[in-house]
């Protein structure tokens, strides 16, 4: 039984924002004055398994950052849209290129900008410290703050749901 109260057998796609979802909302800047994020490894694991088990996964994010590009890319995601001032119109069109309706989509973001595409999608999602309009917005709140297993904790509960978590050899590996 899912702690997340949607019906998760729906789920095909899934798209994340990065700065305070998949990163920590608070991130050093380097010495060119350009943010340096971290990334959870688990998350990495969880959106990786994803895409092989072919899921449709998106990064819609306002970051430019070839960092953030190459980071995503690697585990498998084709779908990165970056410098995303207004995420919505990216969103649908995103959606009508996959086949997807909104209820078959989960987004996960933590700020105003996230606001209308959350609107927009079946499931929307939050981390624990999210902006107080976007938890209100949220179906679903993580108990992971932004950085800390958010993804993970997305994939892996509609995965489960699904049948597909630990099913076969491609759980086991990158």
């Amino acid at each position: 039984m899912s702690k997340i109260d949607y019906d998760l057998e729906l789920i095909r796609g899934i798209v994340f924002d990065v700065d305070g979802v998949l990163s920590p909302s608070c991130i050093p800047l380097g010495g060119d004055g350009m943010p340096q994020r971290m990334v959870n490894i688990k998350d990495g694991y969880a959106i990786q398994l994803a895409v092989k088990c072919g899921y449709k996964i998106a990064i819609i994010t306002g970051a430019d950052s070839q960092a953030v590009y190459d980071r995503f890319s690697g585990l498998g995601v084709k779908d990165i849209y970056m410098k995303a001032g207004v995420k919505i119109n990216i969103l649908h069109e995103w959606m009508k290129s996959r086949g997807l309706k909104p209820e078959e989509v989960a987004y996960a973001g933590d700020d105003i900008p996230d606001y209308e595409v959350m609107r927009h999608v079946g499931l929307p999602v939050a981390p624990r410290d999210a902006a107080r309009e976007i938890k209100e917005t949220a179906r679903y709140i993580s108990p992971c703050d932004g950085g800390y297993g958010v993804g993970r904790d997305l994939i892996e509960e509609i995965m489960r749901a699904q049948g597909h978590w630990m099913k076969d050899e491609k759980a086991f590996g990158w």
